[in-house]
């Protein structure tokens, strides 16, 4: 059983970039991913909750960093960041896009790991490596949920986990990663327990 009841998450803001953000105090674990890999799901599969982190048919709409707090406090929160590389705008809209991630990532203090979420049959774009390349900057965990693995069979989803793992060999110290599926609900529980660590490693203040 985790030691923190996800269901519980509720909504509390959303902030456009990094100086909008709540008061950077208490306990954070961000979620992040390519538009289209699935992070919404993933959050909801994770919460048991439908529509907690809200999916859009067009991939990408989302821009802005969501906050979800645990419980009745705002000490630890769950952060839904923007997704990013599918959606059609503009150049210079991406850009911003990514220098808010860039931001949040390098100066969030309350940051203690991310979630990487990445398809499993189209995993280690360049957008997941950019971010791979900014929490290595920052020394920050990163565990990544390689998502529809229900789409694969298992041995061809097993294969996937093992190149995956083998092509981020060099960060081992800091990234874990597991298969997982919303729809089959697989992973979930260790996803919860990653999720676990990371709040309970480092005492929440009162906020």
């Amino acid at each position: 059983m985790s030691r923190f009841n996800y269901q519980t998450a509720r909504f509390m803001t959303s902030a456009p970039s990094l100086v909008q953000c709540p008061p950077d105090q208490g306990v954070e674990v961000a979620f992040a991913g390519r538009s289209n890999a699935g992070k919404s799901s993933a959050i909801n599969a994770i919460t048991c909750q439908k529509a907690l982190a809200r999916t859009s048919r067009t991939p990408g709409r989302t821009q802005l960093i969501n906050f979800f707090a645990l419980g009745a406090d705002e000490a630890r929160r769950l952060v839904d960041l923007p997704g990013y590389g599918y959606a059609k705008v503009p150049e210079a809209v991406k850009r911003e896009w990514q220098q808010h991630l860039a931001d949040y990532l390098q100066a969030r203090r309350s940051l203690q790991g991310v979630v990487l979420v990445m398809d499993v049959r189209h995993p280690l774009t360049e957008f997941d490596q950019t971010l791979l390349g900014w929490a290595d900057e920052q020394d920050m965990p990163v565990h990544i949920l390689l998502t529809k693995a229900d789409k694969l069979k298992s041995g061809a989803a097993r294969a996937a986990l093992q190149q995956v793992r083998s092509r981020l060999r060099e960060w081992e110290d800091l990234v874990s990663l597991q298969l997982f599926s919303s729809l089959k609900r697989q992973g979930v529980d260790e996803a919860c327990a990653r999720l676990d660590a990371w709040l309970a490693e480092h005492e929440a203040p009162p906020v």
